[in-house]
C-alpha cells in the first residue's frame, strides 16, 4: 500500500514514506505508537547532538580562539546559546531547502560528497604517504572539495562518485605540496 494509494494524492513522493506508509498499513495500533515514539527519540537525539557539537566548535574553536580569548564563562555559555539558535535555525532552512532536492538518502549523500572522499584522502596521507606534511594535507584538502565542487557543476558524473575525485586529487595534490615543504613535521594519524 502506497502514500498515494491510501491518499489519492498522484503528486506525492513516495520514496521518503515507505518505511511510515509500512507501519501504518501492517503493524497493530500499539505498535504504530511505539515505533512513531522511537523515530521521534531517536530525530530528537541525533538533532540535540549536532547542535550541541556545531555550537560547541564555534564557541570554542571559533569565538573563543579568534574573538574573545579572555571571558567569563557565563559569558560562552551565553554565546553557546546563541551559536545553537543560530544552527537550528540554518538546519530548518536547509530541511526546507533540502525538500526539493530528491529523496532524503540522496541528498545526504550529494551534501556529504563533497567532504567524505577529501576527508578520506586526508587520512590516506597521514596513513600511507610517509613524505605527507601537514601543510600539504591541508592544501590537499581545499584541492579535494574545490575540485568535488567543479566535478559536480561542469561534469555530468554520478555524485557517488565525487567521494573517488576528492580522494584523488587530495592524495595527489597534498603528495605534490608535502614535496615543496621543508622542515615540518610529518602528518601521523593520532
Amino acid at each position: 500500500m502506497t502514500v498515494k494509494h491510501s491518499t489519492g494524492n498522484s503528486s506525492f513522493n513516495d520514496v521518503n514514506y515507505v518505511f511510515p506508509a509500512f507501519v501504518v498499513a501492517n503493524m497493530p495500533m500499539g505498535v504504530v505508537g511505539l515505533i512513531i515514539a522511537a523515530i521521534f527519540a531517536a530525530a530528537m537525539s541525533s538533532i540535540s547532538a549536532e547542535l550541541n557539537a556545531l555550537a560547541t566548535a564555534s564557541t570554542i574553536d571559533f569565538y573563543r580562539r579568534h574573538f574573545r580569548k579572555e571571558a567569563t564563562d557565563k559569558h560562552y555559555v551565553a554565546f553557546g546559546r546563541l551559536a545553537t539558535f543560530v544552527w537550528g535555525l540554518f538546519a530548518c532552512v536547509v530541511a526546507i531547502y533540502a525538500t526539493n532536492l530528491g529523496s532524503l538518502i540522496e541528498v545526504v549523500n550529494k551534501f556529504g560528497s563533497f567532504f567524505y572522499g577529501s576527508l578520506l584522502g586526508v587520512f590516506v596521507l597521514a596513513i600511507g604517504v610517509k613524505r605527507a606534511r601537514s601543510r600539504g594535507a591541508f592544501f590537499g584538502l581545499l584541492f579535494g572539495i574545490s575540485s568535488v565542487w567543479v566535478a559536480s557543476h561542469y561534469t555530468n558524473i554520478e555524485f557517488l562518485w565525487f567521494n573517488v575525485v576528492g580522494c584523488l586529487v587530495t592524495v595527489i595534490a597534498g603528495y605534490l605540496i608535502s614535496l615543496t615543504v621543508r622542515n615540518e613535521e610529518k602528518v601521523v594519524a593520532k
